[in-house]
């Protein structure tokens, strides 16, 4: 059934005692449940359902929402391990099985990871994997440097975060260039910093470059000046905190703006911070 790990629109064709039959594909029932039946459901009425098989593999729908649907990637607790796998927390009544041969390493009970859900053809069951390599490998890219991007932000290693870029490539966001408060499993706006030989892509939140990056810098430093009556108490000597606390910017970026800034004659740079010169 291809609405399987999906969702539907569906009629209501049978009213019982434990729910509801909805009209499914080639007049097939599915069975949504008391618990999930909206109030004073009548025949033909239209219910927005998911549809997925339940732990005795029969087609059941609900109308909880799963965290993510067949074809999409999720970031997911493991929520139990078991002799055939591990099962991940998905949001509704039945959990996301991901079998040991779908995972890179042993997955831990307590842990996050980033999976991929979708419905096996041989048993047209929903399940999960974490070989991400393989699902995206035959997927056609071209990024560009300076390129916004979304990105999905994964488990942290020794280097920084894997992301999960456009849903259709991985990246790498290196710790050391990482000035603002990041959540594995969020979404966020970001930027191709480097496309490498290897085809392997880093990405940074901030835009690269000195004509995208400082200008806009700048205007942001300018227009905070003036809103602190011409003095901010930060300088080149500064700590990365410390500019990132105060203008929500890199170090890096901070040092290029203030610069270009001083090269203009528009501020003074101190021992107490930068001056605005009115």
């Amino acid at each position: 059934m291809s609405i399987i790990g999906q969702y539907a629109e569906l009629k209501v064709a049978k009213i019982v005692d434990f729910g509801v039959y909805l009209e499914g594909e080639d007049e097939s029932l599915i069975l949504l449940p008391t618990r999930y039946v909206p109030l004073k459901t009548q025949l033909d009425d239209t219910i927005k359902v998911f549809i997925y098989r339940d732990s005795e593999d029969r087609i059941i729908a609900t109308t909880l929402k799963p965290f993510a649907t067949a074809g999409q990637f999720a970031y997911l607790q493991v929520k139990e391990v078991t002799n055939i796998g591990a099962f991940l927390e998905w949001g509704i009544a039945k959990d996301l099985l991901v079998p040991f041969s779908e995972q890179k390493d042993n997955m831990q009970l307590g842990y996050y990871y980033l999976v991929y859900i979708y419905v096996d053809n041989a048993t047209g069951r929903i399940v999960g994997t974490a070989k991400l390599e393989r699902v995206l490998r035959d997927k056609e890219t071209s990024y560009e440097e300076g390129q916004e991007v979304e990105i999905l932000i994964g488990r942290r290693n020794e280097m920084g975060y894997q992301v999960l870029i456009n849903d259709d490539a991985l990246g790498m966001l290196y710790k050391n260039e990482i000035f603002e408060y990041v959540l594995p499993g969020e979404k966020r706006k970001a930027f191709i910093k480097k496309v490498r030989l290897d085809d392997k892509i880093d990405v940074s939140l901030q835009r690269q470059g000195y004509r995208n990056e400082i200008p806009q810098a700048g205007e942001q430093i300018l227009k905070q000046l003036r809103e602190e009556d011409g003095f901010l108490p930060v300088n080149d000597k500064s700590t990365p905190e410390d500019i990132y606390s105060l203008l929500n910017m890199s170090k890096k970026s901070f040092k290029k703006a203030v610069g270009l800034l001083y090269k203009q004659k528009l501020i003074t740079i101190e021992d107490a911070g930068i001056y605005l010169i009115k």
